[in-house]
């Protein structure tokens, strides 16, 4: 094996370690999301709970933030939260930064 194989079997291992800890990152954040929508939405115990794992499963469903954007969007929309745009955005991006660290912590 070349030096050039091993450069590129170590990028490539990289790169894989890497999607992984991305993709449970998003997960983390989507949980965390769920956990605090739930809370916006009175919800508590087992229900909030299960809120928050359909908010994960929601963003399995098609890739990119927008469909969990979306369903958070509708849920407060529907029970009167008041809640911007903005301020759902920022709450992903925040949690983001805390799943990523807790993700990174755990590797």
């Amino acid at each position: 094996m070349t030096t050039f194989d091993k450069r590129a079997d170590a990028f490539e291992g990289g790169f894989a370690m890497g999607s992984e800890l991305a993709f449970k990152a998003t997960a983390r954040r989507d949980k965390l999301l769920g956990q605090w929508a739930a809370e916006k939405l009175g919800l508590a115990g087992d229900i909030a709970e299960d809120y928050a794992n359909k908010i994960v499963q929601t963003d399995l469903k098609e890739p990119g933030d927008e469909d969990i954007f979306a369903r958070i969007s509708k849920d407060f929309a529907d029970a009167g939260v008041e809640q911007s745009e903005h301020q759902i955005r920022r709450t992903m991006e925040e949690l983001m930064v805390v799943a990523k660290k807790e993700v990174a912590e755990e590797a």
